[in-house]
């Protein structure tokens, strides 16, 4: 009876040690999900931001284009009136 109960004894101290030793990693586990969590916080936040840019400057860009396109065709329409002007010999 008591060599069971030491060995009952043995099982429950190991089982004891690897129950701090889960919670210790448990522990350090949670602490870096947090960690990670908050980092992807600011990752969010920066490709959001990243986003925006790259809406503002697509917008401008656009606006450029159309200005730019206009701009060709007066030109080309001016060129056109021009050479279909007869050139005096």
């Amino acid at each position: 009876m008591g060599r069971r109960l030491h060995v009952r004894n043995m099982e429950v101290k190991t089982l004891r040690s690897q129950v701090t030793i889960l919670q210790r990693l448990l522990k350090e586990s949670k602490k870096k999900v947090g960690e990670v969590k908050e980092e992807n916080k600011r990752l969010k936040a920066l490709v959001d931001s990243y986003a925006d840019d790259l809406v503002i400057r697509s917008t401008e860009q656009s606006k450029t284009t159309n200005k730019l396109q206009k701009q060709y065709e007066k030109l080309l329409a001016e060129v056109k009136e021009l050479t279909s002007r007869s050139i005096p010999k």
